[in-house]
């Protein structure tokens, strides 16, 4: 299946949730991470803001920052994702796209931070296939050390995903 058709088709299984769903299997995603060794390990988490019927992320960064780990989001800077420190009281803007990014804030630099990745579809071997926009493939070919795991609902894990050269695989996928 070619990425538009495949992207097309998880879009409408997404759209088709309820907001209970989301909500439950988000939070079973948040346990499932927050049992990994790598979750476990990570002193800094770089998360995302969910949109539409995406997992539900800022109750598991809530917890990250509960149990000691630095938050992070991304700020899209001059057509370069970064990642930007957060905290409760760290006030968002529309940026890229509509999506809320930090409005200003210490630039994170842990080079070994977990990069929970957003996307559409995935593959057991990792392979994602995100938005279009490249930011996260860009960002871990100038960052190549993170850990990254990959949060999904069950229908958004595939056979195989359609990848390029460029397209960097997911370290982990998890799914609920």
């Amino acid at each position: 299946m070619d990425k538009k058709t495949l992207r097309a088709l998880i879009r409408e299984k997404k759209r088709a949730m309820t907001p209970e769903e989301i909500r439950d299997k988000s939070a079973a995603l948040g346990r499932l991470l927050a049992q990994t060794a790598v979750y476990q390990a990570a002193r800094t988490i770089y998360g995302y803001y969910p949109q539409n019927q995406e997992v539900r992320l800022l109750p598991i960064l809530e917890a990250a920052r509960a149990a000691g780990k630095r938050v992070a989001l991304p700020k899209i800077v001059d057509g370069e994702m970064r990642f930007l420190y957060v905290t409760d009281r760290t006030r968002m803007v529309p940026g890229f796209g509509g999506i809320p990014e930090p409005a200003a804030g210490e630039i994170a630099a842990d080079k070994t931070a977990l990069v929970i990745l957003p996307g559409l579809a995935f593959d057991r071997a990792g392979r994602r296939l995100g938005y279009g926009g490249g930011f996260y493939d860009r960002f871990l070919a100038l960052e190549p050390g993170h850990p990254t795991v990959a949060l999904c609902y069950d229908f958004q894990v595939v056979p195989e995903v359609p990848a390029e050269p460029y397209d960097l695989p997911a370290g982990l996928v998890l799914w609920a």
